[in-house]
C-alpha cells in the first residue's frame, strides 16, 4: 500500500478516533454523571435516564445520516468528514459546561439533550464518511485491512476514554469524580477535534470520488438512493446483529459488569479496557483475512458464533467474581464480534456507486442503528428493572440470528471495482453466488 493510501488512512482514523472518543465518554462517565442531572434516587433509574439520551442521540443519526452523506456525495468525502468533526467539538463542549440539577434543575438534562442530539447528527454523517473514504483510498486489493481501521480507531477512542477514567479513578475520590471530574473528557474531546479539524482540512481527497463522472445533480439524492433501494435495505439487515452485538460487548459491558455482576467500577473498567485493546489489534488481521476469502465467511462466523453464544456468555458474565474470568469471557465475545466490526464498514461501501455511497451507507446504517444499537442499552436495563435481566441476552441472540439469514443470501463483494460501477450497474446482492 502506498505513502498517500497510508497518509489518507491515518488522517481519516485518526480524526475518526477523536469523534467516538467523544461519543463513547458519555456511555463510559455515565455512571459518574447521572445523578448530577436527575433527582436523588433508584441508581438504577438515573442510568436509565441517561441511557435515554444516550439513545435519544441515535435517533438523530438517520438525519445526519441523510444531510452528511448528501454533503459527501455533492461535495466530497472530505467536507463530510470536517463538518462532521465541528458539530462534535461544539457537542462535546456543551456537556463540559452543563449546569448539575441542582443548580438548574432539569436545564442540564436539557442541554445535555441538545449535546446528544448533536453528537447523533455528527456521527450519523461520521460513519459513512469515513467508512467511504477509508473504502475508497484503499488498494482495491486490500479494502478489508484499510477500511478495518474504521473499528481500530473507533476501538482507539474508547480506549482513550477509558483510559483516561482509570487515570482519573486513581487521581481523584470518588466523590469528586461524581461532582466534577467527569466533565474533564469532553473538555479534553472538544480540545481533541480542533485539532483532528485542523488535520481534515488539508486532508486529500480520494481519486475514486475525484474521477468520478456521474451526472452531479443526482449525486447524493434519495431518488438516486431509491434506485438502490435493495442494498439499503441490506445495510439495515446485516448492521442489525452486529451493532447490538457490539454496544452490549462494548459501551454497556462496564455498567453490567458493576451493576449486575457486582464488580467494582475500578474492576469493570480495567477490564473492558484490556479486552478493547485485544479486540482493537484483531480488527486489521481479520479485515486482511477478508481480502483473501471474502466478506461472506467472516460474516456468517459472527452471526453463527452470536446466536449460539450469547445466552450462556452473559448469564456466566453475571456470575463473575474477579477480574480474569470477566476478562475471558469479554474477550469470547468480542472475537465473535470482530467477524462483524472488521469488514461491515467495506461491505456496505462495495454495494453503492460512487455517487450515491457515502448517503447508502449512512442513512440505512443510521436507521439501523437508531433501532437497535442506540436502544440496546436502554432494552438491557429495561429487562434488568423488570426483573427479566435473561430476556437481554435471548433478544440479542434473535438480533444476530436474522442477520445470520442475510448473510448467507448475499452475495460477495470483495472483487467489485469501486471506481467502474456506474449507477445502474449496482451489484446484486439478494442471492448467493
Amino acid at each position: 500500500m502506498g505513502r498517500q493510501h497510508w497518509k489518507k488512512i491515518w488522517v481519516g482514523s485518526a480524526g475518526n478516533m477523536v469523534e467516538w472518543f467523544d461519543w463513547f465518554v458519555y456511555a463510559s462517565f455515565a455512571t459518574y454523571f447521572a445523578g448530577a442531572f436527575f433527582p436523588s434516587g433508584n441508581p438504577t433509574a438515573q442510568l436509565m435516564n441517561t441511557a435515554g439520551i444516550f439513545a435519544v442521540g441515535f435517533f438523530m443519526r438517520p438525519v445526519g445520516g441523510w444531510l452528511l452523506g448528501r454533503v459527501g456525495d455533492r461535495k466530497g468525502r472530505k467536507a463530510a468528514l470536517t463538518l462532521t468533526v465541528t458539530l462534535m467539538s461544539v457537542s462535546a463542549l456543551l456537556i463540559a459546561v452543563a449546569p448539575t440539577y441542582d443548580v438548574a434543575g432539569y436545564g442540564g438534562a436539557f442541554v445535555l439533550l441538545v449535546a446528544r442530539l448533536l453528537q447523533g447528527l455528527s456521527v450519523g454523517g461520521e460513519y459513512a464518511a469515513s467508512a467511504t473514504y477509508l473504502t475508497e483510498a484503499s488498494d482495491p486489493r486490500r479494502r478489508g485491512f484499510a477500511s478495518s481501521f474504521q473499528y481500530v480507531s473507533m476501538t482507539a477512542g474508547q480506549l482513550a476514554g477509558l483510559g483516561l477514567l482509570i487515570i482519573l479513578q486513581h487521581t481523584l475520590s470518588d466523590t469528586a469524580l461524581h461532582d466534577y471530574g467527569w466533565r474533564i473528557p469532553f473538555a479534553v474531546g472538544a480540545l481533541g477535534a480542533a485539532v483532528v479539524f485542523y488535520l481534515r482540512r488539508t486532508m486529500l481527497e480520494t481519486e475514486v470520488y475525484a474521477e468520478d463522472t456521474s451526472h452531479a445533480a443526482e449525486r447524493g439524492t434519495l431518488r438516486a438512493l431509491w434506485q438502490h433501494r435493495r442494498e439499503a435495505f441490506l445495510v439495515i439487515a446485516l448492521t442489525m446483529g452486529g451493532t447490538v452485538a457490539y454496544y452490549t460487548y462494548t459501551t454497556y459491558l462496564t455498567k453490567y459488569l458493576s451493576n449486575s455482576a457486582g464488580l467494582s467500577k475500578e474492576t469493570a473498567t480495567l477490564v473492558s479496557f484490556t479486552a478493547l485493546t485485544v479486540f482493537a489489534c484483531l480488527q486489521p488481521l481479520a479485515g486482511a483475512l477478508s481480502d483473501r476469502i471474502g466478506r461472506r465467511p467472516l460474516l456468517i462466523t459472527f452471526a453463527v458464533g452470536s446466536t449460539v453464544l450469547t445466552v450462556p456468555v452473559l448469564t456466566l458474565l453475571k456470575r463473575v467474581n474477579g477480574y480474569w474470568p470477566a476478562l475471558g469471557l469479554s474477550l469470547v465475545a468480542l472475537v465473535v464480534v470482530t467477524g462483524y466490526t472488521s469488514i461491515n464498514a467495506c461491505v456496505k461501501a462495495e454495494l453503492f456507486p460512487t455517487g450515491v455511497r457515502a448517503l447508502g451507507v449512512a442513512l440505512p446504517y443510521a436507521l439501523a442503528n437508531a433501532l437497535f444499537g442506540g436502544t440496546a442499552e436502554y432494552i438491557a436495563l429495561w429487562f434488568k428493572s423488570a426483573g427479566i435481566e435473561s430476556g437481554f441476552s435471548w433478544y440479542v441472540a434473535g438480533c444476530a440470528a436474522v442477520s445470520l439469514v442475510v448473510y448467507v443470501t448475499m452475495r460477495e463483494t470483495k472483487d467489485l471495482d469501486l471506481a467502474r460501477v456506474a449507477s445502474h450497474e449496482a451489484p446484486s446482492v439478494t442471492t448467493a453466488s
